[in-house]
């Protein structure tokens, strides 16, 4: 097997794979890259392959930085299936036509031709199949098996086999325990190599335990100073994570009673795929199912407030501090948050709480960094209002749990290669790697081959 890195080397975003044997080319993800803007200029460069020589796509899950180049891979000429879990499916359609909407304002105003259509988006749900875990299936050469990476709803991490080798694909690993889904599975024995992610490979989080303590503690000091608790979150799994902790907060009557509201038109449309799966033991864990079928309206707590509408949004405003608004996007690049921002930022009364990793350059990242002045839409804003992070409350594992779940391969592995990170979080990943599990690694470059 060639084994070939296009994205995702020394960077968290654009995750995208090549893998050949025998003749037969297989992608694993085909994501975006992010940062700075979606329409970053290497989304618009064309692919170093020929879409139409691919036999299939093997997706991990839903997240744009994963799945977002896939309409253009399918306009380009792509003929073959494209494979990920039935939940990670009905995610990503909802998804690509927000980001085609995003990308498409974008690109006008960088005079690019669009990325993508809507039309190309629905060309390539043609091309999908479900694919349950554990059940395996083959494309020419390859042997492939999906596992639950314990990410987000129906995140998997990917088995390929062929010529006498196992790799493994670990897409983004969870941060366990998570409030709705299962934790990630062990990885088995017999892998020969392995793609492991690294977003935060060199730190360790908060325990998660305490995660909801230190949400509780902000909002009643937001209350007490009168102020505006911003939170910047991904549509997909944070949302519905902060929702089901602010559920419980409310219903043990932990906080005070304050508005909430869930500002992201696409965190709503995403949720109603959590309640189809809400009773699947496949994707959804013990305690999730328990409380949904005893009538526990996780998404509909009294204080809540779900703003579709740009009217409803802009009727925010009107309400009087304190209040909480939970807008996308996660890194502040773009959304319905920047409006909040623009608006509260300046304020030494409000917070605005980080619950994602932030990229170089994002907007978020500046503001987590100390930026005393920031710019959001062309206006200059000064930064008064305290900013803080909870990485307990990140879907990614830190690295104490991805050496957890590399160990379980120890005897066999013969190499891993970290990926999907920052360059010093992949570096320390690796050395920590070999020194704790004695396993060879490598932190790849973008466009380097390696034959396995």
């Amino acid at each position: 097997m060639t084994l070939t890195f296009l994205g995702g080397a020394k960077s968290v975003t654009g995750a995208e794979y090549l893998l050949e044997s025998g003749g037969t080319k297989i992608l694993v993800d085909c994501g975006l890259a992010q940062g700075g803007r979606y329409a970053e200029g290497a989304n618009w460069r064309p692919f170093s392959y020929n879409p139409r020589s691919l036999a299939a796509v093997l997706v991990t899950h839903a997240h744009i930085d994963h799945v977002g180049r896939i309409p253009k891979l399918v306009r380009e000429g792509f003929g073959g299936f494209v494979y990920s879990t039935p939940p990670t499916r009905d995610f990503v359609e909802i998804l690509l036509l927000d980001s085609e909407h995003i990308l498409s304002m974008e690109a006008e105003e960088k005079h690019l031709p669009p990325l993508y259509t809507a039309e190309d988006v629905a060309h390539a749900g043609e091309f999908w199949r479900g694919v349950r875990y554990h059940e395996p299936f083959t494309v020419g050469p390859f042997s492939i098996e999906f596992f639950d990476a314990g990410h987000v709803l129906g995140s998997s991490f990917v088995s390929v086999c062929a010529d006498g080798r196992r790799i493994v694909f670990s897409g983004d690993l969870g941060n366990a325990p998570a409030p709705f889904i299962r934790p990630r599975e062990p990885l088995s024995a017999n892998v020969d190599f392995v793609m492991v992610e690294s977003v935060y490979g060199g730190r360790v989080h908060e325990a998660v335990d305490t995660r909801r303590g230190a949400l509780e503690n902000l909002i009643e000091d937001t209350v007490k100073t009168r102020g505006v608790l911003m939170i910047p979150a991904f549509a997909l799994e944070r949302t519905q994570e902060l929702l089901y902790e602010l559920n419980a907060l409310v219903e043990e009557g932990r906080i005070p009673k304050t508005p909430i509201f869930i500002d992201s038109p696409l965190a709503i449309k995403l949720t109603s795929v959590y309640e189809k799966y809400s009773r699947d033991p496949l994707y959804m864990n013990r305690e999730a199912i328990v409380k949904m079928k005893a009538g526990d309206a996780i998404f509909n707590f009294p204080g809540l407030a779900l703003t579709l509408t740009k009217e409803q949004s802009k009727a925010i405003n009107d309400v009087p501090p304190p209040k909480v608004i939970v807008a996308g996007s996660g890194m502040s690049q773009g959304g319905r948050i920047l409006h909040h921002e623009a608006r509260y930022l300046s304020d030494p009364a409000s917070v605005i709480l980080f619950v994602g990793h932030q990229a170089k350059g994002s907007l978020g990242r500046q503001i987590l960094d100390g930026a005393s002045e920031v710019t959001i839409r062309s206006v200059k804003v000064p930064v008064r209002a305290r900013a803080v992070q909870i990485s307990g409350y990140s879907a990614h594992a830190d690295q104490p749990q991805i050496l957890e779940w590399l160990s379980g391969a120890r005897g066999n592995l013969r190499r891993a290669f970290v990926v999907q990170g920052e360059e010093e979080e992949a570096n320390a990943l690796a050395q920590k790697i070999r020194d704790e599990l004695a396993v060879a690694t490598h932190v790849p470059s973008p466009g380097e081959a390696v034959v396995l």
